[in-house]
């Protein structure tokens, strides 16, 4: 239907402007870039999204490697699948990993690719806060926030076969996507983005049985530090500001998380595992 409104307004501006005079238009052409504008703004197989972000993932392992903790790392998988198959995208194939570096940040791509670096780990305290932290970057996944900010900026920058891209076509180059998703991680997403993903990451970590409030201890914790420390800086830059997140935090759990603030924090399962980080 899109398709064929677009085309539509499009002969009805050439009729009306066919009696001026300008340069001949190649219709085929034009209706060629309909097209292509209509099939980059249809839903994106899984299958490509999937492939996206396992290009975006081994970026990010080119910039900074795997912890080498081969316990630490099944840990950090057991507790984010643990959360992701109790969402709506359960049977994506997600993966959870832990960066050797000292930057305090946390990052998802599309497909269920997440990575938390050893940096955020020395801030949070328990398995609970921990479980915040990687629900807000599931519901990044699940609202497709990264692959929409990598779309709208390809299709800006008119992007040669950006429809092929994303339609799932084989033997597509992704390399200009995954560029696209590089700038996206280093400039952030838009502010309303972040906020959702803290609203769901909430309800995430609390439908996995962690008390409710350990995303907002984190905010909390990293509120405290110096923003303009090196390495918090990615993060002051790319986000909210944290009282800004933890007012609209304070505002969705008011009197509406009370019931299940006995649920645990494990704070000593968590040090177990995370003891070799300090």
């Amino acid at each position: 239907m899109m398709h064929k409104i677009g085309l539509g307004l499009l002969l009805l501006v050439i009729a009306a402007l066919a009696g001026a005079e300008m340069p001949a238009i190649d219709i085929g052409r034009l209706v060629d870039l309909t097209s292509k504008v209509a099939t980059a703004n249809a839903p994106i197989p899984v299958e490509r999204e999937i492939e996206i972000g396992r290009g975006l993932a081994a970026s990010m392992l080119g910039a900074s490697p795997l912890y080498p903790d081969d316990g630490l790392q099944r840990y950090i998988n057991h507790v984010g699948r643990w959360l992701a198959d109790r969402t709506e995208r359960a049977s994506l194939p997600w993966h959870f990993a832990v960066l050797d570096t000292e930057t305090v940040n946390a990052f998802a791509a599309p497909g269920g690719y997440i990575f938390v670096t050893k940096g955020l780990l020395r801030v949070a305290g328990s398995e609970s806060e921990l479980a915040g932290v990687l629900a807000h970057e599931i519901g990044h996944v699940l609202r497709s926030h990264h692959l929409e900010a990598i779309r709208k900026q390809a299709m800006a920058g008119i992007v040669a076969d950006v429809a092929g891209m994303f339609a799932g076509n084989r033997g597509v180059d992704l390399g200009p996507l995954i560029g696209i998703g590089m700038q996206v991680y280093a400039r952030g997403l838009d502010r309303d983005d972040e906020f959702e993903a803290d609203r769901i990451g909430v309800v995430v970590a609390t439908r996995g049985g962690y008390e409710p409030y350990g995303l907002p201890r984190v905010l909390l914790a990293l509120n405290a530090m110096n923003p303009a420390a090196g390495n918090l800086s990615l993060l002051s830059s790319t986000h909210p500001p944290f009282p800004d997140r933890l007012a609209r935090l304070e505002q969705l759990m008011l009197g509406r998380f009370d019931a299940y603030a006995a649920q645990p924090q494990l704070a000593e399962r968590y040090q177990g595992y995370c003891r070799a980080l300090h």
